[in-house]
């Protein structure tokens, strides 16, 4: 039975130093650019939410919710 690909693994480090930098975007309202693994099109917007039981990142962008799995998010960066 084949399976797509798998998820880049990345250290304790990394994943801390990333939710750090998603925490402080939320205080600060920041407007993002997400890098998300197997998706086709990188969202943007600001970080409504991060629901620690479902470890998903709730993004909003005009309007619309977008939720993101925390461990699939590769790369963040301010969409200025």
């Amino acid at each position: 039975m084949a399976k797509g690909p798998k998820r880049p693994t990345r250290d304790e480090f990394a994943l801390e130093e990333l939710g750090e930098r998603l925490v402080e975007a939320k205080h600060e309202q920041s407007e993002l650019l997400f890098t998300v693994w197997n998706w086709d099109y990188q969202p943007c917007g600001k970080i409504v939410n991060m629901d620690s039981r479902t470890k998903m990142v709730h993004v909003s962008n005009q309007g619309e919710i977008i939720k993101i799995p925390f461990l699939d998010i590769m790369k963040v960066e301010s969409s200025y």
